[in-house]
């Protein structure tokens, strides 16, 4: 085995196995959503869209594990994931009220090879988020301006509110950033700041339209399972190839 091929078969290993992360650095994105930097070896991912699962275990031996996607794609040993607070979570309120900078959770990964960018295909990329499924959206965001790539980029964002917007300041300086080229649409399904004249609504389907004129365009679409299965349906039945259109979704 040569030793790049020995190097990968580790690789693989280790993102299958369950090891010790520390918490290094930690922000709240909003008041219900908080990036949790971890280090473990090999955690770091250069595949956008990749997750990594988590596993918390109570005194009494009690585990609850759920799965995070990657919010950065820069490789090496850290990575960022972003974390929404669901009322009813076992796992969720922990990691954004509770743990503390220097802590150590257990995690598997990074995994996932499907729902990426890969930087290569220089096909017109179109991201569609529903609220938290903004997160792996955003790792291929940050990769495409880390590599100055001239693939135009457009996100559209569907959020219930001003204040419930992750990643809000980056956003628009990565849509400011000329050398790679990423326009930002949001749209507002409840309560729409003054300066916008956008009435608050759900995502259209002449919106989403609009931002794919391209038919080369490749579609990332990550939320919830009923906003990505309308999302996915409409955009089939307005003759985009199914192959085209990558989904990710979390919920029921």
């Amino acid at each position: 085995m040569s030793d790049a091929s020995a190097a990968t078969d580790a690789q693989h290993r280790a993102a299958n196995t369950w090891r010790v992360a520390e918490v290094i650095a930690a922000r709240f994105e909003t008041d219900a959503a908080r990036t949790l930097r971890l280090r473990a070896p090999g955690l770091g991912s250069e595949l956008a869209g990749q997750h990594i699962d988590v596993r918390l275990t109570a005194p009494d031996g009690y585990t609850a594990q759920r799965s995070y996607s990657l919010a950065s794609a820069e490789g090496g040993d850290e990575a960022e994931i972003t974390v929404e607070e669901l009322a009813d979570g076992e796992v969720s309120p922990y990691l954004v009220r509770g743990v503390q900078l220097g802590e150590q959770l257990e995690v598997r990964g990074p995994v996932g090879g499907w729902f990426v960018w890969h930087p290569e295909d220089e096909s017109p990329v179109v991201l569609i988020a529903g609220g938290s499924g903004v997160v792996p959206l955003m790792a291929m965001a940050r990769r495409h301006r880390l590599l100055r790539s001239r693939v135009p980029f457009t996100l559209l964002y569907s959020v219930r509110s001003p204040d419930r917007v992750i990643y809000r300041d980056e956003l628009h300086e990565l849509a400011a950033d000329a050398e790679a080229p990423f326009e930002l649409m949001l749209f507002y399904t409840r309560e729409a700041p003054p300066e916008v004249t956008r009435p608050p609504g759900r995502l259209t389907r002449d919106e989403v339209a609009m931002a794919a004129m391209d038919e080369n365009v490749r579609f990332f679409i990550c939320g919830p399972t009923a906003f990505v299965e309308t999302v996915a349906n409409r955009l089939i039945d307005d003759g985009f190839d199914p192959d085209r259109i990558k989904t990710e979704r979390f919920g029921g």
